[in-house]
């Protein structure tokens, strides 16, 4: 720390001492630790951080980060069965081409006088994904997920001026933990109860939860645990005749296969387009998205933005902007209805370029593929010694495996896994301990048949034959 404070961090911007005291004295502030006045004492960090000394050339740095990285063990080299979220599909080669190009890549903001281009290209992702989602309107993506599913309850709630959101219960923790984190300040969630059999929604406990306070409905479909809602419309009206609205999550990516949740009722659909020519990025290639019907009440609700067409003064022409901008927070500052910051534009692009790419027969074919391995891949574990499917449901992609008759823990199957470069499926035991030793595998076009075979092979005789 004293290092630094005698000279610039080669890393880090605005750090020379000169450069410092300046921006201080701009602010009319006396140090820096005048900006963290509101921060108590006992929050404050006053050691040494553990990190070792800045090198002092790039190609070092390079090197040495590098070496760093070479530890990691990515799909490219071993097979995967993870997925509970983070999938690994192909991303055609022309996304990268196309995002990478400078006026996307680097567009962090911009107006329209400067940024055509972005504003049609994501007025051209929020198209396509609203005619594989079926519904109207689309947003330029948040974050992930997560916020995706708390903002779309929070939506729900000013729309409905109700303050409780029930959630089907076998949302992933993580998710749920979120939600609980975006939501709750504002309203107040309650968790419906399920089949632990087939992982479909109680509907008993619906009808007992519903009532006049009760803002929207969630559910997601395909499910956590990989299983199909087959229930949506008969929850839809549960829910409707309540004057509640329906959200549901769903994987865009199942869409060209699977009926998408506008044709049973859902009121929002919300998810994430990492499945859709995003890498994982270890975790990080996320964005979420929300979808509604064209109501102008509704619409308003959004606080993300929106890009929209016009005609322009010039006869013919035609000009790309913010819809209603003076609704999100970026216009009401502090004021606003919620806070969005930096949106995953760049996911947005990359998912345009995946849905033109792909079309309406290509989402269809990719989604047959995809349900064929996961029927070859589940039967082949379901083939295995004491080992059975976790849930009798369908399921598109991902599935639960039950190994509590191998007499092996999940952690153990997966050590020997790994050691023949296979990843195998998320364990469960963690966060659904009624579940016990079961995982949950998921398969993508990327897996081949003789990559599922092998794996069979690998855990025939880890477990001690078929």
């Amino acid at each position: 720390m004293t290092v630094q404070a005698r000279r610039a961090h080669p890393y880090i911007p605005n750090s020379e001492p000169g450069t410092k005291a300046a921006m201080l004295a701009e602010i009319g502030a006396a140090s820096m630790d005048e900006l963290y006045a509101d921060i108590p004492e006992s929050l404050r960090f006053r050691g040494t951080l553990n990190i070792p000394e800045a090198l002092p050339a790039e190609a070092q740095l390079k090197r040495t980060l590098e070496r760093i990285m070479a530890r990691n063990t990515s799909c490219e080299e071993a097979t995967s069965f993870l997925g509970a979220g983070c999938y690994n599909h192909y991303v055609p080669a022309i996304c990268d081409e196309i995002t990478r190009r400078a006026e996307f890549l680097t567009a962090y903001a911009g107006e329209p006088y400067e940024d055509f281009g972005r504003f049609q290209a994501l007025w051209e992702y929020e198209s396509l994904m609203a005619e594989l989602l079926d519904m109207d309107i689309c947003n330029v993506p948040t974050f992930d997920w997560f916020q995706a599913a708390s903002t779309a309850l929070r939506m729900a709630g000013r729309y409905t001026d109700r303050p409780v959101a029930l959630i089907a219960g076998n949302i992933s923790p993580d998710r749920l933990a979120a939600i609980r984190n975006y939501c709750e300040p504002v309203m107040r969630l309650e968790l419906l109860g399920w089949d632990p059999a087939t992982g479909l929604m109680d509907l008993a406990d619906l009808r007992a939860k519903l009532n006049g306070q009760v803002a929207a409905v969630y559910f997601e479909n395909p499910g956590y645990l990989g299983f199909l809602e087959t229930q949506g419309q008969a929850i839809a009206d549960l829910t409707h005749a309540q004057g509640s609205l329906l959200v549901v999550g769903a994987d865009p990516n199942s869409l060209g296969l699977l009926t998408p949740p506008s044709q049973y009722g859902a009121d929002l659909v919300c998810g994430d387009i990492q499945t859709l020519g995003n890498h994982m990025h270890f975790g990080g290639g996320m964005g979420g998205f929300i979808a509604t019907r064209d109501e102008e009440k509704l619409v308003m609700e959004y606080p993300s933005r929106l890009f929209g067409i016009s005609t322009t003064d010039v006869p013919g022409e035609y000009g790309f902007g913010d819809v209603a901008y003076d609704r999100t927070s970026f216009a009401h500052r502090e004021k606003g209805k919620e806070f969005v910051g930096t949106a995953t534009a760049l996911h947005g692009i990359a998912a345009a370029v995946y849905l033109s790419l792909m079309g309406p027969v290509g989402m269809k074919d990719l989604g047959e593929h995809i349900l064929q391995k996961a029927q070859y891949l589940a039967q082949g574990l379901a083939s295995l010694r004491g080992v059975k499917l976790g849930l009798n449901a369908p399921y598109y992609k991902e599935f639960v495996v039950d190994f509590n008759g191998t007499g092996r823990s999940v952690a153990e199957i997966n050590e020997a896994l790994l050691k023949a470069g296979i990843f195998g499926g998320k364990d469960l035991s963690g966060e659904f301990p009624a579940l016990g030793q079961s995982a949950l595998w998921a398969v993508t076009e990327l897996v081949s048949r003789e990559e599922i075979d092998r794996a069979i092979d690998v855990l025939a005789a880890f477990l001690g034959g078929k």
